[in-house]
């Protein structure tokens, strides 16, 4: 027995210099590997949290909003002025209600000779719906007609938005005391105001907020003396050339402290007037604007005006939408699958149903809108825009994923389950019935869940059959005109007034905890009932 070569211990295979060359090139691979795997992973967490942070930094404001609350008397002339105190008749009554706000209103802050326009931007600090909710309780308390009773009525979208720092660029200016003043409310007035450093800290914040690129768009101010409201139209050093807006209508004392709200846009160029501004900031000092939790964002239907459009008959249609999807597509997608896995014959004929139930989990779902709306609509005659038509074509939508989904699950059931069974004299219904199903209900409703969770997020199908549409009530069944959250999300997105932005963002929220709840089943029926084999 020859003894080994010296030296030859230290050059095998994994010693040699190609060799840890290579092994050096799987070890850098495997790093690289995973650096791309965690910067995938990083991509992902990134996009998702700036998905989050821009939906819910949208829809902040939405939460909440402000509202006029008022001391209204409740004067029968206006409200029920055939004095029957019918409760029906009162609350349909809005326009009753609404002259009765807005007379009020003029009595506070306009002068008899008030023209039109002046009066339409005072009215137009809510809407003419505003006064419903102070409609219905009225009639449901017929008895307060005659007294006076304190209500909240929502501001207009505009002022609502003004209030949240919308509209335009703004900045206020404490500018001292006055020094002088002459003139009237009714040709104009001119102000003297105490010090040269306040007229110099005016005509800054004018020249910051004034724009350079554009031509002829200077910033405006609005000035406050004492408790009037004016719009500066000129100034000359410490004298300021004004024009009365809100308030009292003397000429502010010597003495009286000044403010400016200098503002980027003028009047011409934004939503709200200077008028408007003014009443807000008047009602905002006598505390009679506040903000309050935005609850008609889930009690409300939908509405052509922002402040008072809700989700609630689009959560309703989707539940009801979801309801006839799930009884459609588990109950048929379950059977499917026991058949196909535990009963049907291994041919060709069941393999091209195989072939095809996985080519139709990835049909557009667009298509299956054009199959319900020719199938459902025109050939069976059956209305549009009900939740039981949305629910059939997402229940033909989802029903090969609940397919793929149980049998994958029926799958994974150990063999020796039948066989056991089998072997105990159970027949082959009462093997699948008794033992495999039961096994595989876990996966079964999983997958079911998915499912559902894919259906509520659709949006295409259910615009080819007409739940695009304006529905103002809460839809009682699934044969009343309904519309779902998806499709509210696409018709806000495209309102063209800027209060319906947070209001998407809003309804995107909503879905989103519908979308996390339904997963969130899935995961914990998947851990409560999962077994390992």
């Amino acid at each position: 027995m020859s003894s080994p070569t010296e030296g030859t211990a230290n050059t095998g295979t994994f010693v040699t210099e190609e060799a840890l060359q290579r092994l050096k090139k799987r070890h850098g691979a495997e790093a690289r590997f995973k650096l791309y795997g965690q910067l995938a992973i990083g991509i992902a967490i990134v996009a998702l949290v700036t998905l989050l942070i821009s939906i819910f930094g949208q829809a902040s404001s939405a939460f909440s909003r402000y509202v006029l609350s008022y001391d209204l008397n409740i004067e029968a002339s206006y409200v029920d002025p055939d004095g029957t105190r019918d409760p029906e008749a009162i609350a349909r009554n809005v326009s009753g209600f609404n002259l009765m706000l807005q007379d009020q209103l003029a009595d506070e802050f306009l002068s008899d000779d008030a023209d039109r326009n002046i009066q339409r931007e005072l009215y137009g600090m809510f809407t003419r719906l505003a006064v419903l909710p102070i409609a219905h309780a009225t009639a449901e308390s017929p008895e307060t007609i005659g007294s006076e009773q304190i209500f909240n009525v929502a501001l207009a979208d505009d002022i609502d938005l003004f209030l949240k720092g919308g509209v335009s660029a703004r900045k206020s200016v404490e500018i001292g005391t006055v020094a002088a003043g002459e003139g009237s409310t009714e040709d104009g007035v001119t102000l003297t105001m105490a010090s040269q450093d306040a007229a110099e800290k005016l005509d800054a914040a004018l020249t910051e907020l004034t724009r350079s690129d554009v031509d002829d768009a200077p910033a405006v101010a609005l000035i406050k003396a004492g408790n009037t409201w004016y719009r500066m139209e000129a100034s000359e050093g410490r004298d300021l050339s004004l024009t009365y807006l809100a308030g009292p209508r003397a000429l502010p004392a010597e003495g009286a402290d000044m403010e400016a709200l200098v503002l980027a846009q003028s009047q011409e160029n934004r939503t709200v007037t200077d008028r408007q501004i003014a009443w807000t900031r008047i009602l905002q000092s006598q505390g009679r604007i506040k903000s309050v939790l935005n609850t008609s964002l889930f009690t409300n239907s939908d509405s052509t005006y922002p402040e008072l459009a809700g989700t609630a008959a689009a959560i309703v249609g989707s539940l009801l939408t979801m309801l006839v999807t799930a009884l459609l597509a588990i109950p048929v997608g379950i059977f499917a699958a026991v058949y196909l896995e535990e009963f049907a014959p291994k041919n060709r004929l069941t393999s091209l149903i195989e072939v095809n139930i996985n080519n139709l989990a990835a049909v557009p779902s667009i298509v299956f809108g054009l199959l319900g709306a020719a199938v459902f609509i025109n050939f069976m005659g059956l209305p549009r825009s009900v939740p039981l038509v949305g629910g059939l074509v997402l229940g033909l939508l989802v029903l090969p994923t609940v397919i793929i989904a149980s049998r994958a699950a029926l799958t994974a059931v150990p063999p020796s389950i039948r066989t056991a069974a089998l072997g105990v004299g159970a027949s082959k219904t009462q093997s699948v019935f008794h033992h495999v199903l039961p096994l595989a209900a876990p996966g079964i409703m999983t997958g079911a869940i998915i499912g559902m969770a894919r259906a509520l997020g659709e949006t295409a199908p259910l615009l080819l059959i007409g739940m695009v549409a304006f529905v103002a009530e809460v839809p009682d069944g699934p044969m009343d005109e309904s519309t779902v959250l998806p499709v509210l999300i696409y018709k806000w997105s495209t309102g063209a007034e800027r209060a319906w932005e947070p209001q998407t963002a809003a309804a995107i929220i909503v879905l989103l905890i519908f979308l996390i709840l339904m997963n969130l089943i899935a995961i914990i029926l998947r851990r409560r009932f999962e077994r390992r084999w």
